[in-house]
């Protein structure tokens, strides 16, 4: 999504001063399922509102600012329809961005995304201060919040996941460890890619109750280990890091990539999935999901070079950076 073009500098700046507001009104219709009533055809905002229990009038004026940047489309009857951008609002379309969308713009980013200030003043995070508690601790601790993170985080990653794995040759490896891995998505792709390989997907308990593993029918190639990656992880010559080291500080995350390091075999690559940062002034996602990272976490994007001294640090060699069709590129690293 797209903020319409301004005619003027001060438009500009109002334009990007409001912007929040579409992310209100995406989370909004995200929430209440809109597009999925649209899937049959256009509806009016009033046959939507009695569908859903909500008020027509509000719902009519959010789908009205969302048909300005393509989400949905208002005809001459004052009938919306879907959109391409609209379509994958829906809840069992493939690829579907709606879970993605209700994590994005759930409250535990926007709210300390108004502290940004604070946070550039003191260099930390308000998270803790509006939460009560560290961002991780937060979604552990509230079972009506976790479950919208990790959901989320599979939403994301459904869309990248098949480009990422096919970006790079895993058949080369035995045993491909999964970090942090989740529910699953980023394993599967790359066990289908490479069919000789085992695999082994690590992450809470509470996180692998859901893991897709078996519905993929690989139960027989991949084990589930729980554990905590700051203390060790299952050993392999394939150990990914996918958005992994992006959420935590640089010491913290070289914290981890040592414990990875430790659990390497010989000849075996550790691979960090995530943004690299570029140079220039150029639009680039990373830029976007660095300063969410700042206000919510202690985590943040990195660059080329700053990839290279953490990983230094951890006792492992940058070999090479792979772009990918998605936002994520692929860091090899071997043990130095």
């Amino acid at each position: 999504m797209s903020i319409p073009p301004a005619a003027s500098p001060h438009e500009h700046i109002i334009h990007l001063s409001w912007a929040y507001l579409y992310s209100a009104a995406l989370n909004a219709v995200a929430e209440l399922g809109v597009a999925d009533r649209l899937e049959g055809g256009p509806k009016s905002a009033a046959t939507l509102a009695e569908e859903l229990g909500v008020q027509a009038q509000p719902l009519y004026r959010a789908l009205r600012l969302l048909a300005t940047v393509g989400v949905f489309i208002e005809d001459e009857g004052e009938r919306f329809a879907l959109t391409p951008a609209a379509d994958v609002l829906r809840t069992n379309v493939p690829g579907s961005m709606r879970d993605g969308v209700l994590m994005v713009s759930h409250e535990t980013f926007w709210r300390p995304a108004g502290k940004l200030a604070t946070t550039v003043r003191t260099g930390e995070t308000q998270f803790a201060h509006i939460f009560g508690a560290p961002f991780f601790e937060h979604f552990a601790r509230d079972p009506s919040i976790g479950p919208i993170f990790h959901r989320g985080m599979a939403s994301f990653s459904d869309s990248e996941n098949a480009a990422i794995a096919g970006s790079y040759d895993f058949s080369r490896f035995q045993r491909v460890v999964d970090v942090g891995g989740g529910h699953g998505g980023f394993l599967i792709e790359v066990l289908n890619a490479a069919p000789s390989a085992r695999g082994v997907l690590f992450d809470a308990a509470h996180v692998l109750r859901d893991a897709r593993i078996a519905a993929a029918g690989l139960a027989e190639r991949c084990e589930l280990v729980t554990g905590d990656f700051f203390k060790e992880v299952p050993g392999g010559d394939c150990i990914i890091l996918k958005r992994i080291l992006h959420d935590w500080a640089d010491q913290a995350a070289i914290d981890v990539l040592r414990v990875c390091r430790r659990a390497l075999t010989e000849g075996g690559r550790v691979i960090v999935v995530d943004t690299v940062i570029p140079p220039g002034n150029e639009p680039h996602a990373g830029k976007l999901l660095d300063v969410l990272m700042m206000v919510s976490m202690p985590g943040r994007e990195r660059t080329e070079e700053e990839f290279r001294r953490m990983l230094a640090a951890a006792d492992l060699r940058l070999e090479r950076v792979i772009e990918t069709p998605a936002m994520l590129s692929l860091i090899e690293a071997s043990a130095a």
